[in-house]
């Protein structure tokens, strides 16, 4: 990015989970951001950290940006709208920059076996990209392709002195037991399947609790299927 002429303060606190570590930027500016296109755009000046780290975006904008331009965003339609004085301007989709999934490209993505005769053990990386960029990139996902989950037999879960999840419940509360969602024949199988999943892979187990019961939530995938939610506690 062309930052010359932009000044750089200095910044002491640092960034926590940032790519995965601690990040110390190397100071915030002010820039100006424009979304939409025509008459229908606008223009905030927001203040940006300047971080050294691999991603696969230039640019992110926090919640001080996205209130600034009083948008409201949709995942699902990858848009997002905003007033522009009597109008509302667009950003994604078919309204300001296109914003296309990797099965929406035509043809711009390279498909690359992370394990030979394991056809859907495979990732999509950019096709446009330098020669010697693009074989170190395909170089680091083979050589780290244990990483990849493709199933739930894959997941062997997280150590708790790495990470421990806990349900803070004040001794005397009162137990909620919700009541029973019906959620349709579809939902039914989904939700069958992917408990048997959890069970073989042993992340879940069977157990019994006649005062309390939380539903599970099903949530729509941008591909038509569904990915099934669950509460669980340690």
């Amino acid at each position: 990015m062309d930052l010359q002429g932009y000044e750089l303060s200095p910044v002491k606190t640092a960034l926590y989970g940032f790519a995965g570590h601690t990040i110390q930027p190397r100071g915030e500016m002010l820039l100006p951001i424009t979304l939409g296109l025509g008459y229908e755009k606008r223009t905030v000046m927001t203040r940006f950290k300047l971080v050294e780290a691999p991603s696969s975006y230039n640019v992110i904008l926090g919640r001080p940006a996205m209130n600034a331009f009083r948008d409201v965003a949709s995942a699902y339609h990858q848009k997002i709208k905003f007033p522009v004085g009597d109008k509302i301007g667009k950003e994604g989709g078919q309204g300001g920059r296109e914003v296309c999934s990797v099965e929406e490209s035509k043809g711009e993505y390279e498909k690359v076996k992370l394990v030979p005769g394991k056809e859907g053990k495979s990732v999509k990386i950019a096709r446009d990209l330098e020669t010697n960029l693009a074989e170190q990139l395909k170089s680091c996902l083979i050589r780290n392709r244990d990483v990849f989950a493709w199933s739930q037999d894959d997941l062997m879960g997280v150590p708790s002195h790495v990470a421990e999840h806990k349900l803070n419940i004040t001794l005397g509360s009162r137990l909620v037991l919700q009541k029973k969602r019906n959620f349709g024949p579809e939902k039914d199988r989904v939700i069958a399947e992917q408990v048997q999943e959890l069970l073989r892979a042993g992340h879940i187990k069977e157990v019994q609790f006649p005062t309390w019961l939380s539903n599970v939530v099903m949530v729509p995938k941008a591909a038509g299927k569904w990915r099934m939610c669950m509460d669980l506690g340690i």
